[in-house]
């Protein structure tokens, strides 16, 4: 029989196993294209470059593209660095999200809506509970997001969902369930996805201006994700760590709170929060007031 241990007094088929667990369990790892996600429309749209540090999505007039994570996680923070559709990129959606499976669904949105050349992209987020939305928050970009690489962020924990856009927080959104009975995404497992896709019907001046198909193919590129989190398998989800920053912040405050506050005050453009009009004169109680 085979012994565990080698005359160095370790085996390498040991720390494998140790490996191998540590990724079942929980994870924290740079991901690579390669290896951690799949290809889940689009065919030959996508493609990896750069050893599996680079994921490149077209849209042409036939069909966008998409990947999604292999792993799913219950609570993580994930990150990615993109590179938006350059010039005319009216009607296009280029996505950074999480989403859980099945009809009612969770969802933490990060959504660039493309639009005519010289004007401002349109970072739409949103926020579903069992398949239910209507928690829209819209900015404006304080750079041009389609000359370089830009990080953003989902950091979705026990206590908050924080929307994170190079390093400066934008939106939160905190668990109030428990005293306020505000849905919030805490038992279905989510996937992390990226897509390329056409939305003419709604995207850009609320589909009054349509994809340009003489601009196409169109490219949007995604570089060095990141993702720490908990991965969930077997009916269960397990984290390394609970003490890591991510999954033990609670709410935000001090500079970032400052930082958050400077964003919604010069970029956001759309706070459902202030649609009084929309919700017939009653804000969804996560808002703080009534009216």
């Amino acid at each position: 029989m085979a012994t565990m241990f080698s005359a160095t007094g370790f085996c390498p088929s040991l720390i494998l196993l140790v490996t191998i667990l540590s990724v079942v369990i929980g994870s924290s790892f740079a991901g690579n294209f390669n290896d951690d996600v799949v290809v889940v429309f689009g065919d030959a749209r996508a493609r990896i470059q750069e050893n599996g540090n680079l994921m490149s999505l077209a849209l042409d007039n036939s069909s966008g593209s998409g990947f999604q994570s292999k792993n799913q996680f219950i609570y993580a923070k994930v990150e990615v660095n993109i590179k938006l559709v350059a010039g005319n990129s009216a009607g296009t959606v280029t996505s950074f999200y999480l989403k859980s499976e099945g009809n009612a669904w969770d969802e933490i949105d990060m959504e660039f809506l493309g639009n005519t050349s010289g004007d401002p992209y349109v970072l739409h987020t949103n926020i579903f509970t069992k398949g239910m939305g209507n928690r829209e928050q819209q900015f404006y970009l304080w750079f041009d997001p389609t000359t370089d690489f830009h990080t953003y962020s989902i950091t979705w924990n026990p206590a908050h969902i924080v929307l994170v856009v190079d390093k400066k927080p934008i939106r939160e959104y905190r668990n109030l369930d428990s005293n306020n009975n505000v849905p919030y995404p805490r038992d279905q497992p989510m996937k992390l996805y990226g897509s390329l896709w056409n939305a003419d019907d709604w995207a850009t001046r609320g589909g009054s201006v349509k994809t340009d198909w003489s601009k196409a193919p169109f490219t949007a590129s995604f570089k060095t994700y990141t993702a720490d989190g908990c991965v969930y398998g077997n009916g269960a989800s397990s984290c390394p760590d609970k003490t890591a920053p991510w999954y033990s912040s609670k709410q935000i405050g001090g500079d970032d709170l400052k930082q958050m506050q400077w964003v919604q005050k010069n970029y956001m453009i759309y706070n459902y929060c202030d649609d009084v009009n929309r919700f017939h004169g009653s804000l969804p109680a996560e808002c703080g007031r009534k009216k």
